[in-house]
């Protein structure tokens, strides 16, 4: 860690960044309301943190608007150690209530009289749109709420001046995904791996006997969690309330049932959000599906309702960095407000944190809700944004195979290929690709055992039903090794001659932190130093870090050198002075070829000797190992059919001009830069990237390293001048969910 972000005297850059976010003399209320998501605490721990850490006064209102009205015991001044040990528990440690009495103006009048009581003009509202849409009526109506208590002598006339103005930020808290402006809101992330998990285990049961299972996910307005579902496990069919079934659908449905069964498929699984509705606005039920299934094809037929497991459980990793984000740039945005500062709402867009008005994200979700009343089913899906426009119809695309009559010709050969270490998700990659790719005319070889294979000639075409079930398994079942190409550069053009290949799709590389905190809790005066994969690049244990709350992470990006290991030492020391007795430190494999994971741990265990004991863990290839997560699922299956896309144009575009590709456009990287996909030259990326450590030589992931200090309570500077204005809803959403 470098010597500006350890607890010694503040440096310039530290006081200019207190400078521009002085909380001295404000105070912060924050409270979360309507359904409980996964992640929520990660966003409220997130902004007692921030809020303390740049002196304002942080309060808690217990019990969302109820707690705001009734006042009392409800709102309580939080500390830095009343959010530790928070970040990986579910629901909300403040409580969540609806409150008939906040949508009177006599309960509206009670909150803002016990909220001047405590001196607070910052709002951090995480929710829903409604809880939202509270809040901005609630801002709207302040300055006339006080006057009026001080004309009933509730306040006096000073407060009135003193307060005038109410600063709103929302966080939009919500399994459902449902909010328009965001690509991800807090909760859905850790939704989908409780969906997936139960999907995954039906799986079995259903390929043992041969059954077909009817899965009821939540989402009665938004049908987010059902498609991305049905992506991330290649469902067979799935029901969404914004692209109802065309007329026909029982037995258009029931043929595809049949058709995957004839192809030697032991199971069915289709996917059905709680909300789903005809193209006549008439609900689709499970038990109706169900019905159908048993009476048209006899199939042994099984309904399984969620509910509300999907709410429960420890949140994903991606919620707690999302949440974390979210609520130290809330935090930030309430200090740069003014009075004439709209509400907003903190989002994500790509890998960026924006700030959008709050009132135009509620409208356009309420537009969505108008437009499947209305049945303008296209209108709804392109306003739910991009991204979700762009998973039903790769959904569509890959679900099912068009007739042969349909299919464009083409007389191009396309190999795919995994190379490097295996990644969970690979596999979901290779079966978008090749389904794309035969979607698109083009015959697909499937290539084994990395670049060695493709020399031996172990190349074969691999058809649509070949990859079915492919994405919910982890590894690379192609098979993939670390050889460069190098040493087999005539075998392998002689293969491609041989197998007249056009193109080459390449998915590969540059070639659990959470029970070991939840040990250490068990036990006082504990530290855990925890190595990490990833090789030169930090990535793994910065973001670990942050999501697990770690109090460092050592990483190859940031020197560090022995005074940075000590004043490590110290701060953990004074840690286990209050009631925090515990710690955990993330070091990078390759961070430091002296500082060794055993050298820091012997340095803890002397240094700490007598006030904390340490225990290490290497987590090694069981950081490779396991079934992907629904993001790594989405993620390879969208990355993949892009790809392919791209593939498919470029050798339309070379046979229309009748000429081979020699340029440097002809071989790209296809990745996420800041907001949007990019396909990058590979000859431009050589300027880019760090060969000998095998990194990019700047990585967009360093600017959350002050986060993970920060909330650790170690001085760092944020990087005001990157935090956004304000901006505008787009009319055609944002793009691709982000690249935590």
């Amino acid at each position: 860690m470098d010597r500006d972000n350890v607890p010694t005297t503040p440096k310039a850059s530290f006081r200019k960044f207190l400078e521009h976010l002085s909380g001295a003399g404000k105070a912060i209320g924050v409270l979360t309301s309507g359904g409980d998501a996964q992640g929520m605490n990660a966003a409220v721990r997130a902004v007692v943190r921030m809020g303390i850490y740049v002196g304002a006064k942080v309060y808690f209102i217990y019990e969302g608007y109820q707690g705001m009205v009734d006042g009392g015991s409800n709102i309580v001044e939080a500390d830095w150690e009343s959010v530790s040990s928070i970040l990986q528990v579910g629901g909300t440690i403040i409580g969540s209530a609806r409150c008939k009495a906040f949508r009177t103006r006599e309960g509206r009048l009670s909150a803002a009289c016990n909220l001047v009581q405590c001196g607070i003009t910052n709002l951090c509202v995480i929710g829903g749109d409604g809880s939202l849409t509270g809040a901005n009526i609630f801002r709207e109506e302040w300055s006339g709420l006080l006057e009026e208590l001080a004309r009933n002598g509730k306040i006096d006339k000073g407060e009135v001046e003193k307060y005038a103005h109410l600063n709103v930020v929302g966080m939009v808290g919500s399994i459902d995904n449902d909010f328009c402006g965001t690509d991800m809101t807090i909760g859905t992330d850790s939704a989908l791996h409780r969906i997936i998990e139960v999907v995954d285990a039906i799986m079995t049961t259903a390929q043992s006997h041969q059954r077909t299972f009817v899965l009821e996910v939540m989402g009665r307005h938004c049908g987010y969690l059902a498609l991305v579902s049905a992506l991330a496990c290649g469902a067979d069919w799935v029901f969404i309330p914004e692209s109802p079934p065309e007329e026909g659908w029982q037995e258009t449905m029931c043929v595809k049932l049949s058709e995957n069964r004839a192809r030697k498929k032991r199971l069915n699984i289709i996917i059905v959000a709680e909300g789903a509705i005809d193209n006549q606005n008439k609900p689709i039920t499970s038990e109706q599906i169900k019905e159908l299934v048993v009476k048209q094809l006899g199939y042994d037929t099984r309904v399984t309702i969620l509910g509300h497991v999907q709410r429960g459980g420890t949140p994903s990793a991606f919620d707690r960095i999302l949440a974390s984000r979210m609520g130290v740039e809330a935090v930030v945005a309430l200090l740069q407000a003014t009075p004439e500062t709209p509400a907003c709402v903190v989002s994500l867009s790509g890998n960026q944190a924006v700030r959008l008005p709050l009132m135009e994200c509620v409208q356009t979700t309420q537009d969505v809700q108008k437009a499947m009343d209305e049945r303008r089913f296209k209108d709804a899906v392109q306003l739910r944004g991009r991204s979700f426009e762009d998973n039903l119809n790769i959904y569509k695309r890959l679900a099912s195979k068009m007739p042969d009559s349909q299919i464009p010709k083409s007389s191009h050969n396309v190999g795919i290929i995994n190379v490097g270490a295996p990644a969970a998700g690979m596999n979901a990659a290779v079966r978008s690709a090749v389904r794309v790719g035969i979607s698109n005319g083009h015959k697909m070889f499937a290539i084994y055992d990395g670049f060695e294979g493709f020399a031996r000639g172990q190349i074969k075409e691999i058809g649509w039903s070949d990859v079915g079930g492919w994405t919910g398994q982890g590894g690379s079942i192609l098979g993939t090794k670390r050889t460069l190409p190098g040493k087999h550069l005539e075998q392998i053009a002689a293969q491609m001659r041989k197998h007249s290949l056009n193109a080459l799709l390449i998915v590969g590389g540059f070639e659990t932190c959470d029970r070991i905190k939840q040990s250490a809790s068990g036990t006082k005066r504990r530290v855990f130093i925890i190595e990490t994969m990833g090789g030169f690049c930090g990535y793994l244990a910065n973001m670990g870090a942050l999501a697990a709350g770690a109090d460092a992470a050592y990483i190859f990006e940031e020197p560090f050198d022995i005074r940075d290991l000590q004043s490590n030492v110290e701060h953990l020391t004074q840690k286990m002075k209050t009631s925090i007795q515990r710690g955990l430190v993330l070091r990078n494999e390759s961070c430091n070829e002296n500082y060794t994971t055993d050298f820091i741990y012997q340095l803890y265990s002397e240094e700490g000797r007598g006030v904390f004991d340490c225990r290490k863990n290497v987590l090694g290839h069981m950081q490779q190992g396991g079934a992907p997560s629904p993001f790594d699922r989405n993620f390879g299956t969208k990355i993949s059919a892009r790809a392919m896309q791209w593939i498919s144009t470029k050798l339309k575009e070379a046979r229309g001009a009748g000429k081979r590709f020699v340029t440097d456009e002809s071989i790209c990287v296809l990745g996420i830069c800041k907001r949007n996909f990019l396909f990058q030259p590979v000859a431009e990326l050589k300027k880019e990237t760090d060969f000998e450590h095998r990194i990019p030589r700047e990585q967009w992931w360093l600017k959350l390293r002050p986060l993970m200090k920060i909330l650790a309570k170690y001085k760092a500077s944020f990087e005001v001048s990157d935090l956004g204005q304000l901006e505008h809803v787009p009319s055609h959403g944002y793009g691709e969910p982000a690249a935590i």
